[in-house]
């Protein structure tokens, strides 16, 4: 089944008021999840303390420095306070199995995915984000007079029910608000950094503070420096959020000060700032497959599998407005995965079905940096559309190593294949192959990776909050990017 976010939703002239009391489980949860009875695994992970995370880790990780990881755990964000990764379950050719970070996402999606851990607690996530992260963000700082909002580009679904929790929660009401990149005449505008929204009578009412789910190049309509409070602000997409290019400098940034700590961010082998005629070499490089990914697209967009003359090419006549490229290598099979300086990884896959098929499948793990650190809200799954095979002779190497659920249409509009999704519940979690030791290792790669590009926008303002450009142009000179940039 595919949930639509139609074309007329997403360019409203106006924003819709969502009332206290308004949440209705069947409008926020997908059919799937809301019939869903959370594996008891999962359920146990959410419930562990931060102390006893950290003894588990680092007894199957004696090298790991236990105040080191407690820190960090037990730490904030100051500007990625809600983010998720995308992480992949991997082994090399010795069974030395891992979980590895694919890209982090400032303001995912996940709690339409995710079971409740409490029956009677029908909100979930929805409410351990806005009451755990939100409200107290809005507690930090002075914030003009003014309403609240939700503001979206896309999963209508997930965004709606945050402002229906988000009302229950202060009890006020709140604006949910279309703000789509192509939209000419939007609900939403900023008035010397104060977000002011649009009835349907044309009414504009200023905004306080708001949450935002403008995933696509929201640097082109939202200023970096605001007086709403914008959670996430931009910086934190510009930082690694929404830039793959600058997650990655990010995260070696980060990893020279994990050094001695026996922490490590892992990802793919990557190249960056490569130019488009240079790809070509880096896919030698790594063996004729690799992973080329155009750095500020995400939901499955502007990603390159190549693992042949035919797919190389394809990309390479693709009119793309940007300069600079991420190359990674490729995680497959056993038998084709890029070769990289540390050897070959490869897709441990799910637990083969009936037929003996294994498909590539990947975890997204939300989290949200609360008053106790950072906690994980909601997690998912999703497989590749077609089984994990020994060769690829024939078709699309995407449909056996993509993951991503979202298709963008013709008219700029949404969908989302959920028949792909896998969600932590008693069938298919066990389908997934993951058992606590995983789920641990994910949500400490998640944390640290959301720490590193916290860390790096805070160094990419000044004290007044503005984008420090020279420092940003000399981590990604992309003058294509630099003219999207809104302030």
């Amino acid at each position: 089944m595919q949930h639509n976010i139609t074309a007329d939703q997403l360019r409203s002239p106006h924003a819709i008021r969502c009332e206290a009391g308004s949440f209705e489980p069947a409008r926020h949860y997908y059919p799937r999840t809301l019939n869903a009875q959370l594996h008891a695994l999962v359920g146990f992970f959410l419930r562990l303390s931060i102390p006893r995370v950290v003894s588990r880790y680092c007894h199957l990780n004696p090298r790991v420095d236990p105040a080191r990881l407690t820190e960090l755990l037990t730490s904030g964000a100051k500007h990625l306070r809600w983010a998720g990764a995308d992480l992949f379950h991997v082994t090399t050719v010795d069974g030395d199995r891992r979980m590895i970070v694919i890209e982090t996402n400032s303001c995912p999606s996940g709690n339409k995915s995710m079971p409740l851990v409490h029956d009677d607690q029908e909100q979930g996530g929805y409410r351990t984000l806005i009451e755990g992260a939100f409200v107290p963000a809005m507690h930090r700082r002075g914030l003009p007079r003014g309403d609240l909002a939700v503001l979206y580009d896309k999963n209508h679904m997930e965004c709606s029910g945050y402002a229906a929790t988000l009302a229950d929660v202060t009890g006020e009401p709140v604006w949910l608000v279309p703000f789509a990149e192509d939209h000419t005449d939007a609900p939403a505008r900023f008035t010397d950094g104060l977000l002011e929204v649009r009835d349907e009578y044309g009414n504009w009412t200023p905004i306080r503070a708001a949450l935002r789910y403008v995933t696509q190049k929201p640097w082109n309509r939202i200023p970096i420096q605001t007086k709403t409070l914008i959670f996430n602000p931009v910086i934190a997409c510009l930082a690694g959020g929404r830039n793959k290019l600058v997650a990655s400098k990010a995260y070696d940034f980060f990893n020279t000060s994990l050094e001695e700590s026996g922490l490590e961010i892992r990802t793919p082998e990557t190249i960056r700032d490569a130019m488009k005629e240079e790809v070509p070499f880096w896919v030698q490089r790594f063996g004729g497959h690799a992973v080329v990914k155009v750095p500020y697209s995400n939901a499955g967009q502007g990603v390159f599998t190549i693992t042949n003359r035919d797919e190389l090419e394809a990309f390479m006549e693709t009119e793309l407005p940007y300069e600079k490229y991420v190359v990674q290598s490729l995680i497959g099979n056993r038998r084709w995965s890029s070769q990289g300086r540390r050897g070959r990884l490869y897709q441990v896959g799910t637990m083969p079905n009936k037929a003996g098929d294994i498909f590539v499948a990947d975890v997204r793990m939300m989290i949200a940096s609360t008053e106790r650190g950072f906690r994980p809200v909601a997690i998912y799954g999703r497989r590749a559309r077609v089984p994990l095979s020994d060769t690829l002779d024939t078709g699309s190497s995407w449909d056996v190593l993509g993951t991503n659920l979202s298709t963008k249409l013709g008219d700029g509009a949404w969908d989302s294949d959920d028949a792909r999704l896998m969600l932590m519940d008693r069938k298919d979690f066990n389908q997934l192959g993951i058992g606590i030791d995983e789920l641990i290792d994910g949500y400490i790669q998640t944390v640290l990776s959301t720490i590193a590009i916290d860390q790096l926008a805070d160094q990419l303002l000044t004290q007044k909050g503005r984008l420090r450009r020279k420092l940003f142009r000399s981590l990604d000179d992309d003058p294509a990017l630099l003219d999207e940039i809104l302030g």
